[in-house]
């Protein structure tokens, strides 16, 4: 039997676990920095799967690296809150005050170091408890109000465990390093910055990363892009003025005047010749009455651009309108980085050879490559990392009928996509060993 036939037979024969893995997630799901129950459980997995190498708390991520970490409020009393509903201690301990996820590392000899990305952090997102939701329907519907995994992240932590069970299984087949990297806080691309400035990618040859993904054709499995997905920025612009009594303006100076200075401002960016580009105002906070001057106001902005240049284009227009409109009003205006990532870019060799794999050696179904990559994804943060000293890096895609549109409450994959993940993952590791 070829290693291929055996990652099929045990990826098959792992999909019930599989399953379980993810429905336990989606019951606790936690948003970026405070991912402590589901790093406990994934450490404990690991550790009872044979991995003595796992890296855990400051180990993983660069500390002053983290983007928009909570409050120190927040994460304590998540950390009681995870305790109560399953955290593994001492894996748990590891994890507090903002420093989750896991890299454990499989070496077996000499040999390309490749490093597989798995995202484990979830949304604020109320889930939908109606019967049309099967998550609702079969008991394993969120239980915590106003988070959910509306993203799949749940889905890549057990392909994750399950590629970390089958590669286990065939250690004395393979050749080289695996390190898995169960990254937080993907969402609001805030976390992968901070696993690529520790050097967890300094010595990868390749890097693979994965995504639950949407499709219409309910026989095809796996797809890919050549097309790199968008950067993005993601900027708090907060505008201080002066409060005073609305019956006399002229003593203040009204924040929110500036503010919506900015908006109307940020819409009208001029877009580019050079690609596709992205600007949005998402929320907007501040006023404390109808008859105050306002003195304070917040907005959460992002920009995007097709590649990395656009959106730096993008995000330099976009400060200097949230400052010329501040001096308009005679405001300030403080502009904080919450999330930031490149694009990612598939290379032709890379998406040739994995569609090459799947076909050949996996029996898996394969989408021809699209160029459309409407999206962002922080793991390009480590693919860079990994690129910048000559690795390659593949960004895949385990393709699901879905429910809804992804972060939506009603959100849901098939999760026969479980197995197929970990097929790809582990194909992919065994082909660029050579074996």
């Amino acid at each position: 039997m070829s290693i291929y036939e055996q990652i099929i037979e045990e990826a098959d024969r792992l999909q019930p676990q599989l399953q379980s893995i993810r429905r336990n997630l989606h019951m606790y799901p936690e948003t970026g920095w405070m991912e402590v129950r589901t790093t406990s459980l994934i450490a404990q997995r690991l550790a009872e799967l044979g991995y003595t190498t796992i890296l855990t708390g400051r180990d993983v991520c660069k500390a002053e690296e983290r983007l928009a970490l909570p409050s120190q409020a927040e994460l304590d009393e998540h950390y009681a809150d995870a305790l109560a509903h399953g955290a593994v201690q001492p894996w748990a301990e590891h994890a507090r005050d903002g420093f989750t996820g896991i890299i454990a590392e499989l070496d077996c000899g000499p040999g390309p170091v490749i490093a597989m990305r798995f995202d484990i952090d979830a949304l604020g997102v109320c889930e939908d408890t109606s019967d049309e939701h099967l998550p609702a329907r079969e008991g394993f519907c969120s239980t915590q109000p106003g988070r959910m995994h509306a993203c799949g992240h749940d889905g890549h932590v057990a392909i994750g465990l399950g590629a970390a069970e089958v590669l286990m299984k065939l250690k004395d087949q393979l050749r080289g390093k695996i390190r898995l990297i169960f990254q937080p806080a993907e969402e609001g691309v805030r976390g992968a910055k901070s696993i690529a400035a520790n050097g967890h990618l300094d010595d990868v040859d390749y890097i693979l990363g994965n995504h639950i993904w949407a499709w219409e054709q309910p026989e095809t499995q796996v797809g890919m892009t050549t097309g790199p997905t968008l950067a993005t920025t993601k900027l708090d612009l907060i505008f201080t003025g002066k409060a005073c009594h609305a019956a006399f303006p002229d003593s203040g100076n009204n924040a929110m005047l500036a503010a919506a200075t900015a908006i109307l401002n940020l819409q009208a960016i001029p877009r580019c010749a050079d690609g596709a580009t992205r600007v949005n105002v998402g929320t907007i906070h501040g006023g404390t009455g109808r008859n105050v001057i306002c003195d304070r106001v917040k907005l959460e902005v992002e920009v995007r651009g097709a590649t990395t240049a656009l959106n730096e284009y993008m995000e330099a227009y976009a400060r200097r309108i949230a400052e010329n409109a501040a001096a308009m009003h005679n405001c300030s205006c403080e502009i904080k980085v919450m999330g930031s990532c490149g694009s990612v870019v598939n290379e032709p060799d890379m998406i040739a050879h994995c569609c090459r794999l799947c076909s050949e050696k996996l029996r898996l179904v394969v989408q021809p490559p699209t160029p459309k990559a409407s999206f962002s994804e922080d793991y390009a943060c480590l693919a860079d990392a990994v690129t910048a000293h000559g690795g390659k890096s593949l960004f895949f895609f385990t393709l699901s009928g879905l429910t809804a549109p992804n972060h939506a409450a009603r959100f849901d994959f098939q999760e026969s996509v479980l197995s197929t993940g970990v097929k790809v993952f582990c194909g992919m590791a065994a082909d660029l060993m050579d074996l």
